[in-house]
């Protein structure tokens, strides 16, 4: 296995056969090593924008892949997303034209081809427009911009996987968020949901089908709005937020491994699934950090002697400087944890990350 980065510190480069430092996102270096060292297959576990180039780079050469060009494109557009929800009937959030004088926030800014709440912020004032236009601006590769209704209501993820058209949702959690001006940022999934989530995954699978993705996995965010839920984006990969190993430690359901297995052309015609779950509750909780840079880690032992919890994880090292929470990249690490119920894994999950302390410069004097 190859993995590529261009962080010479990836954390997945210790578990790869071979590594490449060199962009995921630069499409032509990425076709140059899949053609020098004759790959079976690419997949792009859990970043949006190489979805895309995963699926050009396979159909150029001639490999087997999970989704085709077209649907690789729209998957990391969250405007052309909308134009095919549209079309499909698809509920999703509406644009918004901020200059209709009949517009009034709040409204939600986005640069449409970024992930992980990248120039993304909650507008609740006509006065913070500009600002935010510009840092989506700033943040979109193209320079386009998105405004949308704010649509309120709990949001959920949707976590399933295609073959050959037929969409098999395997996990709905509870996507817990932080407050302004971290709008958007997970600071835990739960599974299973506290909500009647069972129009949501209908919601989902549409929204799935109307983006072409008949094979391999998905991921669709939604809000359970008043009059039902609404789509705020698809991904045609795994979940950011440690969700494949959230829905194993759930339900037995190796969906890296069925990943994996689309990314070869060896999609299974079936998933999986125990009789009854692993679990009676999963849960992921991220590490916050406070600002500074980091000089330690400590705690790690006892968050991980915290009873059911799977794994304690820590992607920072000595020497990295934390800023305020703005993003998803802002967190620190993450902790994921198993219990009886819902409840009782978020309540292992978040009592293992209040045992990680982190020691900052302004701590070693």
């Amino acid at each position: 296995m190859i993995a590529v980065d261009r962080d010479p510190a990836a954390p997945g480069f210790p578990l790869a056969d071979e590594r490449a430092v060199l962009s995921s996102e630069d499409e032509e270096a990425v076709d140059r090593l899949a053609r020098a060292r004759r790959v079976d297959g690419i997949v792009s576990p859990g970043a949006d924008w190489p979805v895309g180039i995963a699926a050009r780079v396979a159909g150029r050469i001639g490999l087997a892949h999970p989704i085709d060009a077209r649907a690789g494109g729209l998957a990391t557009s969250k405007a052309r997303q909308r134009e095919a929800f549209a079309e499909a009937g698809v509920p999703h959030a509406r644009a918004i034209d901020p200059r209709d004088p009949g517009s009034r926030p709040p409204w939600v800014v986005k640069a449409p081809d970024r992930q992980g709440q990248r120039g993304l912020t909650l507008v609740r004032a006509h006065e913070e427009l500009e600002p935010a236009l510009a840092r989506a601006r700033a943040e979109s590769r193209t320079g386009v911009v998105l405004v949308e209704e704010l649509v309120e209501g709990p949001e959920v993820t949707v976590n399933g996987f295609s073959v050959e058209g037929a969409f098999q949702p395997l996990t709905v959690t509870d996507r817990l968020t932080a407050d302004p001006p971290a709008f958007g940022v997970a600071l835990a999934h739960a599974w299973r949901s506290a909500h009647d989530t069972e129009a949501a995954v209908e919601v989902a699978r549409a929204a799935v089908e109307a983006l072409g993705i008949r094979h391999g996995p998905s991921y669709t965010q939604l809000r359970l709005a008043p009059g039902g839920p609404i789509v705020m984006e698809v991904a045609a990969r795994l979940g950011g937020g440690h969700d494949a190993e959230l829905c194993e430690a759930a339900t037995g359901v190796d969906l890296n491994g069925l990943a994996l297995d689309a990314a070869l052309g060896a999609a299974r015609h079936d998933v999986q699934r125990a009789e009854s779950p692993a679990a009676g509750g999963a849960a992921v909780a991220f590490l916050v950090p406070p600002v500074g840079t980091l000089v330690a880690v400590e705690g790690v032992d006892d968050a991980e002697a915290v009873e059911g919890v799977r794994w304690v994880r820590v992607y920072r090292r000595p020497g990295h400087v934390f800023g305020p929470l703005r993003t998803g990249a802002d967190r620190a690490g993450a902790v994921l944890a198993t219990g009886s119920t819902r409840d009782e894994a978020l309540e292992r999950a978040r009592r293992a990350v209040d045992a990680v302390r982190f020691r900052l410069d302004a701590d070693a004097t």
